[in-house]
């Protein structure tokens, strides 16, 4: 959610913003607001004045019945009256427009920064940068399941049967694998310095609300039948939740924390030929960092983040590079993303296995995450999350990129300890 004043004072800047965003259908709601801002000031200032004059006539009130001039004090009683009645339509007509306000406002997108690439879709998002070189063997690389199914690591039929499509069964050295990379993501971040945590797995609708769009929330979250919960899509949601309304002294920037939990997603029409398996599943086990600091170091927290998990891929013998999110592939809380994509030395191409993402003050002030300065000022903090490691999408870079010419999977150095110090798998 934006700050109102840049609709007040800039209307034209938040219009080219949505214009960036391809979402001119939008238009409309930044005059919308505009006026309806207009018309609650104008209650409000009404109202005060209202006020101010109840109190003064109030006070006038005793006096005359001191003094005996009751037919006067009855006309000022009166007049209390009819400004009670007044006050009370003023206050109806204030919450109902401050309601309409803050309905458009969730919807119009943040500012994006202005170094973010202009384009349509995730088909103009732009490369940055590549990290390690990348492969492909002069053999072939079978699926991610059959190399799982060689070392009877998954069984997708029986989950099937137990939970219908998008869920799997891992088992012997590839469960192993799954947890070991996520126990080495947990301690490579504590290494980094941030605080491990584990976090709810259901959040409510007012924290739902605040971390993401409507959009998102429908593609994405389970709702629980009767309570006020949802099964979270992404740990972010239930780690930025935790300070919710909360006012955080300054000089305790910034807080860096580390999560682990399980996910679940609908994952609405995102099935396709290369989805199957595990890449696009309903249930899977993730490491996310975020940062809750100051607005200016949160471009800086972006750039160690994302470099965070290129360095673990490449730790881990993976390939990777980093694509820009253009303007229209943004999140509308966004103010500037980056995917990590992984090589596939099957596709011959790479794909996403991380995402890092800046959402300025945008989280906060939907969420009110305040800051407080040592001169007992007050300002929303920024907040940003990404993307550690979510296995098991992970296991079929880490697969792929390992395997062998005689089948096995080689496990790379830093892994070893977590996995008996083996040296490969099959």
């Amino acid at each position: 959610m934006i700050d109102i004043k840049l609709i007040r004072e800039t209307p034209d800047l938040v219009k080219e913003n949505i214009k960036k965003k391809f979402q001119d259908e939008k238009l409309p709601l930044v005059d919308e607001v505009a006026d309806l801002d207009v018309q609650v000031r104008k209650a409000q200032t009404e109202a005060d004045d209202l006020r101010n004059q109840r109190n003064v006539i109030s006070k006038e009130i005793g006096k005359l019945m001191a003094e005996g001039r009751k037919d006067e004090a009855q006309e000022a009683k009166q007049k209390v009256a009819a400004f009670a009645e007044r006050l009370k339509d003023l206050e109806e007509q204030e919450t109902k427009l401050s309601a309409r306000i803050n309905e458009i406002m969730m919807v119009i997108p943040n500012i994006i920064d202005e170094s973010v690439p202009v384009g349509k879709d995730d088909s103009e998002n732009v490369e940055v940068e590549r990290f390690g070189e990348p492969v492909v063997p002069d053999f072939e690389v079978p699926y991610h399941t059959e190399i799982m199914e060689s070392v009877n690591g998954i069984d997708l039929e029986a989950a099937g049967e137990v939970a219908g499509s998008g869920f799997y069964y891992l088992m012997g050295d590839i469960a192993r694998l799954h947890s070991a990379i996520l126990s080495y993501a947990r301690d490579f971040m504590i290494d980094k310095g941030f605080t491990y945590c584990i976090p709810p797995y259901m959040i409510r609708s007012k924290v739902v609300t605040g971390v993401m769009s409507f959009k998102e929330m429908d593609e994405m979250m389970y709702k629980i039948e009767g309570e006020d919960l949802y099964l979270i899509g992404t740990s972010e949601h239930s780690m930025i939740g935790k300070f919710i309304d909360t006012m955080t002294p300054e000089e305790k920037l910034p807080v860096t924390m580390t999560s682990y939990s399980p996910c679940f997603r609908k994952e609405k029409g995102s099935h396709g030929i290369e989805e199957r398996g595990v890449y696009r599943i309903h249930q899977f086990e993730k490491q996310e960092m975020i940062v809750v600091c100051r607005p200016e170091e949160s471009m800086a927290w972006y750039d160690k983040l994302w470099r965070y998990t290129v360095e673990l891929f490449r730790s881990m013998d993976i390939p990777v590079r980093t694509l820009e999110c253009c303007s229209g592939d943004l999140a509308d809380l966004k103010v500037k993303s980056v995917d990590v994509e992984a090589w596939s030395p099957r596709q011959k191409k790479y794909f996403e296995v991380g995402s890092c993402s800046n959402l300025g003050d945008a989280q906060a002030r939907r969420l009110k995450i305040r800051v407080n300065t040592p001169d007992k000022k007050k300002y929303f903090a920024h907040t940003l999350n990404n993307t550690v490691v979510a296995p098991p999408r992970m296991l079929i870079a880490f697969l792929e990129n390992n395997l062998t010419e005689d089948g096995s999977v080689r496990i790379p150095e830093a892994l070893r300890p977590y996995m008996g110090n083996k040296e490969k798998i099959g």
